[in-house]
């Protein structure tokens, strides 16, 4: 089984860092006038909320704008976490992953909008090791997040030497993207209301679990382990 954790509201909080850090960056490259008024950021892409900034703030997204543009974000970023120390792991979230990588079938990755210099940053910060997330899928992975969990399943069979269906693919995350992104590619989600939405919100958009935090851990370690294999006819992307 691959399990997919979500970094920002399911795993860690970082106190709006990453925003924050951004909008630094973009002030330093492109004016004082930058600003994030109106953009959306849950649950969203890097690459997409970047090219929002810039129709919102008249930048050309350009290859060589948005290069720029990561890589101050980066040290910003890295700046803001070693001198405010605002990252910290979520309840829940380290037991769960000790006992989760306990079981020899378990595979544990990211799925995650964050570039990954930035995604990993932000882990190390919150005082867990990124290499203990064996595949990822960033946010510079694809168009959408929709286009992600083939990428992670690609990369766990890279990594295996085998293929995974879908059905044995868990996404956990905080926001409908989450849920969206899994169900659309016939993956199973664990929706977590540790992020901007909350469990009653995250089962009508059709989380398979919808729980407060990642806390229970037996409780989850349980309902992850006994998932049954759907039909084959039940397997495809929706």
């Amino acid at each position: 089984m691959l399990i997919l954790f979500d970094i920002d509201g399911t795993m860690l909080h970082t106190e709006r860092a990453g925003v924050t850090s951004m909008l630094e960056a973009g002030r330093e490259l492109f004016g004082d006038h930058f600003s994030f008024e109106g953009i959306d950021v849950a649950g969203r892409l890097d690459s997409l909320i970047w090219r929002d900034l810039c129709a919102a703030n008249g930048v050309e997204p350009s290859d060589d704008n948005h290069t720029r543009f990561r890589t101050r974000y980066g040290r910003a970023l890295a700046d803001r976490l070693t001198r405010e120390a605002t990252a910290r792991a979520l309840p829940g979230v380290v037991p769960l992953l000790d006992a989760l990588t306990k079981f020899e079938e378990i595979t544990i990755g990211l799925l995650t909008g964050n570039y990954p210099e930035t995604g990993r940053l932000k882990i190390s910060a919150a005082g867990i090791d990124p290499d203990r997330f064996l595949v990822a899928a960033w946010g510079i992975d694809g168009p959408s997040r929709r286009h992600l969990p083939p990428v992670a399943m690609r990369r766990h069979r890279e990594l295996l030497g085998r293929d995974i269906a879908a059905d044995r693919v868990l996404v956990i995350g905080d926001t409908p993207h989450d849920v969206d992104c899994a169900h659309h590619n016939g993956c199973r989600v664990i929706g977590v209301a540790t992020g901007s939405f909350s469990v009653d919100r995250l089962r009508d958009e059709g989380a398979d679990l919808a729980v407060t935090s990642l806390e229970e851990t037996s409780s989850l370690v349980d309902w992850i382990r006994s998932l049954p294999t759907r039909p084959a006819s039940q397997q495809t992307a929706r």
